[in-house]
């Protein structure tokens, strides 16, 4: 059994109370740093709530303190974030617009969307923030404990299993495509109208296996509600340390690398200073320890990148996801 978690409703409480209370150490600055005029606005393409929220406001609150100029969060939801994200495209690169982005905006969209309302090159990648693992699981009456039991309930049993994701084209959703493309096996997906309502129909035992972000599923995992079978990053969660990766779990999935990650960007004409600045800050902000500490209840664990790095890893990310998805022969329409 692994251990508990820190609350993740303490780190949410936690980030709504920071984003309004100045009382972060400032980081020193040269003389050369820029440094914001106005409000700073930090868009999150997705709900109140979520993972990529709460970074955003943990964030706001940290760049608030150290450059001195209130920094806030705008929720803009809807189409995948292709929302929230076409409206930082619309902004000047002058540092006063930031997107907290993630797979589906920043990676995913561009293949699986026919009508895209911008374009990768318009948005400028600053670095990373975190990467936290997806997890998958198995209804305890199915008997299945690990990926090679599961592969080979499958050869034995074909069309008798399906699986949920938290809808298509989402990552847990990728990454049960791409599980099943690597092995050459089959399985109906089975997309819910987000994380919530897949994990509900998989404790049901209505859904046999279940693909989804750490969280909500590892406490049900925990609790012995559903038998967890395997990470899907390159090395074990510390949230779950007995859980294997996806990768070490049978020859043919030896290079699986799946997570969902949350980073930053800005308006593709921000100069040099700009991202340069906002980069220092990342890295100061990620080594903090209570942001050690509230990154690693989330179950994630930090992820600063020079933006030549984090553009390097967004680009592979984007043609990982775009492979999957074309394999797959997944269109959608932004709606």
């Amino acid at each position: 059994m692994t251990t508990r978690l820190i609350s993740r409703r303490r780190v949410l409480t936690g980030a709504a109370a920071l984003s309004t209370a100045a009382i972060l150490p400032r980081a020193s600055l040269g003389a050369g740093d820029w440094r914001p005029t106005e409000t700073v606005r930090l868009i999150v393409p997705a709900a109140a709530g979520g993972t990529t929220d709460v970074m955003g406001r943990l964030l706001a609150a940290h760049l608030q303190t150290a450059w001195g100029q209130s920094a806030i969060v705008e929720n803009r939801s809807g189409g995948g974030g292709t929302i929230g994200a076409t409206e930082v495209v619309r902004n000047k690169g002058d540092g006063h617009t930031i997107l907290v982005g993630n797979p589906g905006p920043n990676a995913i969209a561009f293949t699986i969307f026919r009508n895209m309302a911008y374009k990768a090159d318009q948005l400028q990648p600053v670095s990373n923030l975190i990467r936290i693992p997806n997890i998958v699981s198995a209804h305890p009456s199915t008997g299945i404990k690990s990926i090679p039991e599961l592969i080979a309930y499958i050869k034995a049993n074909p069309d008798k299993l399906n699986y949920a994701s938290s809808g298509v084209g989402q990552s847990p959703h990728l990454t049960g495509a791409w599980f099943l493309q690597l092995t050459g096996l089959k399985m109906v997906h089975v997309p819910f109208r987000g994380a919530g309502p897949a994990l509900q129909a998989a404790l049901a035992g209505d859904i046999q296996i279940l693909f989804d972000n750490l969280f909500p599923s590892l406490p049900q995992v925990q609790d012995g509600k559903l038998n967890g079978l395997c990470v899907t990053t390159t090395e074990r969660s510390a949230s779950a340390p007995t859980l294997p990766t996806m990768r070490e779990s049978a020859p043919e999935l030896a290079k699986f690398d799946v997570s969902s990650w949350f980073g930053i960007f800005l308006p593709k004409s921000a100069p040099d200073p700009v991202v340069d600045a906002l980069n220092r800050e990342i890295k100061v902000f990620l080594e903090r320890e209570d942001m050690k500490k509230n990154i690693a209840a989330l179950g994630a664990r930090t992820d600063y990148g020079t933006p030549q790095q984090f553009s390097d890893f967004v680009a592979a990310e984007t043609a990982k996801f775009g492979a999957i998805i074309k394999q797959e022969g997944l269109q959608m329409d932004v709606n």
